[in-house]
């Protein structure tokens, strides 16, 4: 007896994946909005933006990607690895998740790398015109 191959499997990946990136969203969303409310001078001083959040698809694990005007400053990092534990309990009040995930701080340095390929790009000498040598 052969049986066709059912794409029910695949159908439960693509809404996993949509899942998944509508929590991600909404947790970077929310905790830029939390970082706003922190007291702590290192982290109100540093104008930090979050750029990304990964939650683990257990919901117990988050990364929240960060940038800050100031740059990499360690005080900034420890103010924010204080600040963890009340980032993820105004979390656990504004998202309706299953279980609240761990929060950890990673500093984003794509915004740096991005600024230094421009600047590359920049300095490099190409021709106005973009003709090909050899063609007329």
């Amino acid at each position: 007896m052969l049986r066709e191959k059912s794409t029910s499997g695949r159908n439960k990946n693509i809404m996993a994946k949509y899942r998944q990136d509508r929590i991600n969203d909404a947790v970077a969303k929310e905790t830029s909005q939390i970082i706003r409310e922190i007291k702590d001078p290192r982290v109100s001083s540093a104008f930090i933006t979050v750029t990304g959040a990964e939650v683990t698809q257990d919901l117990k694990y988050a990364k929240i990607f960060y940038s800050a005007i100031t740059g990499k400053d360690p005080e900034t990092d420890k103010g924010l690895c204080s600040a963890a534990g009340f980032v993820r309990g105004q979390l656990a009040k504004r998202l309706n998740l299953r279980v609240t995930p761990e929060i950890t701080f990673v500093y984003d340095t794509s915004l740096e790398h991005g600024m230094k390929i421009a600047k590359i790009l920049n300095e490099l000498d190409i021709p106005e015109g973009g003709e090909e040598s050899g063609e007329e």
